[in-house]
């Protein structure tokens, strides 16, 4: 019952804010993605003061190469005009960007890995994903029928 209350909670608030993708519905959602993850994976006061530093961090790292390949695209297609406009030299070097941010992004996720089993059993980061992408999903189904009923 109380996953269910954490939920719906989580589906109220966001379903106010997540037709806006700026810092400020982040700053919503994370407390909220925190409370799913922390039910989840039921984490004891020990992991969680543990795993919680280890994670922002990781998500940071990783919102950070997410966002630099995002606005990179964006600004230089902008820049242009439309993709058909790109230089073939500035889209090598675009594919090229974005490839190093991915390995950039692997290497992260494996950091996180060993930092995070040295206080939690594989099957609690195994959990860990598999909630994520639950977390994600439901924000997604939500958003997407709050965007149809808007239009």
């Amino acid at each position: 019952m109380k996953k269910y209350i954490i939920i719906l909670t989580l589906f109220l608030v966001v379903s106010k804010s997540f037709g806006q993708h700026d810092k400020e519905t982040r700053d919503k959602i994370r407390p909220l993605k925190v409370a799913y993850l922390t039910q989840e994976l039921k984490l004891n006061a020990k992991e969680a003061q543990l795993f919680w530093p280890v994670y922002h961090k990781h998500q940071e790292e990783l919102d950070f190469s997410k966002n630099k390949i995002r606005s990179e695209f964006k600004n230089k297609i902008k820049e242009v005009g439309e993709l058909e406009n790109l230089e073939e030299a500035d889209a090598k070097k675009l594919v090229l960007l974005k490839i190093a941010l991915d390995k950039k992004m692997v290497s992260a996720k494996e950091a996180f890995i060993s930092e995070a089993s040295k206080f939690m059993s594989y099957k609690k980061i195994m959990k860990l994903y598999l909630s994520e992408r639950e977390f994600a999903r439901k924000l997604m189904r939500k958003y997407g029928k709050g965007r149809k009923s808007g239009e």
